[in-house]
């Protein structure tokens, strides 16, 4: 890396987005801030939040640019990111990406699988030939199985078919009825039913993991999330005839430990993402230069 070059790498996620300004070895400064899904959210609120993104690195001065973004793989929403950070970095190489991508190119890695759970799903693989794959990240709204978002989604589906059966809550119902203050299920619906956002609908998923010992609805969510996360690494595998390494990121999948477990069950042999996707990001930039 020559150490006057300035590399910017984003980590914009559906729940949080993470920025990283690197010159030469040394990191020179990073922020955060809320998640900016370029499919999800209207341009003028995902310009307003990665503008508050990069005031926080200071003085940015960045000779490239990767951003690995939920939302990318949709024509329309990378075009749309490309525009709003081409004029919040004037000067800079833009390199926009899936958010999947970053976790290979942090892990060091040119051929492997991705496996993502954090408020979306999705695995991606990349073999030594450069064929990709990619299974999932549909969004929120029609798929991301074994997501944050649809672990919610689920609870609160298994919660109302125990209501319509006129049958006890059970510690799922009582715990998602205390997350969104509601007194009832018509008020958990009305709760939920204003949430629109896919981060504010994974902020609740908490609820399946803290009662998965104690309610039967709840441990078996985890183990279907489990089994649909699984799935999409075996579609990748098929496609692209490649094993692994698999590669498990995601703020879900890295901090549910029952559900890292339940995972490796149905995959075998992965490894954790050690550094955060950010890094990936840097090193992406990095090779846009070299291209």
């Amino acid at each position: 890396m020559v150490t006057s070059r300035r590399l910017l790498g984003l980590d914009i996620g559906g729940s949080s987005s993470r920025a990283r300004l690197v010159e030469g070895t040394r990191i020179v400064a990073e922020a955060e801030g809320p998640g900016a899904n370029v499919a999800a959210l209207p341009p003028p609120v995902v310009a307003d939040r990665l503008a508050a993104l990069l005031g926080g690195l200071g003085e940015i001065g960045a000779d490239a640019c990767c951003a690995g973004s939920a939302g990318a793989e949709i024509p329309a929403g990378r075009e749309r990111l490309e525009r709003i950070l081409t004029d919040l970095l004037p000067g800079c190489r833009i390199t926009i990406v899936h958010d999947t991508r970053l976790v290979l190119a942090a892990a060091g890695l040119d051929s492997g699988i991705a496996l993502i759970s954090g408020t979306g799903s999705v695995a991606y693989g990349h073999d030594l030939d450069g064929r990709e794959a990619r299974a999932g990240g549909w969004g929120w709204l029609i798929g991301d199985d074994g997501s944050a978002a649809w672990l919610a989604r689920e609870a609160a589906r298994a919660v109302m078919r125990r209501s319509d059966a006129g049958a006890p809550l059970g510690p799922l119902g009582d715990a998602l009825l205390q997350a969104t203050r509601a007194r009832g299920t018509e008020e958990l619906v009305g709760a939920l039913h204003g949430l629109t956002e896919p981060g504010e609908w994974a902020a609740l998923a908490g609820v399946v993991f803290d009662t998965a010992g104690a309610d039967s609805a709840s441990a078996s969510l985890v183990e279907d999330a489990a089994a649909g996360l699984s799935e999409l690494v075996a579609v990748v595998r098929r496609r692209l005839a490649l094993e692994g390494p698999v590669v498990l990121a995601g703020g879900q999948l890295l901090n549910q430990p029952r559900l890292e477990a339940a995972v490796r069950k149905h995959l075998g042999a992965a490894v954790r993402l050690d550094e955060p996707p950010v890094a990936g990001a840097v090193r992406l930039a990095e090779l846009s230069l070299e291209n």
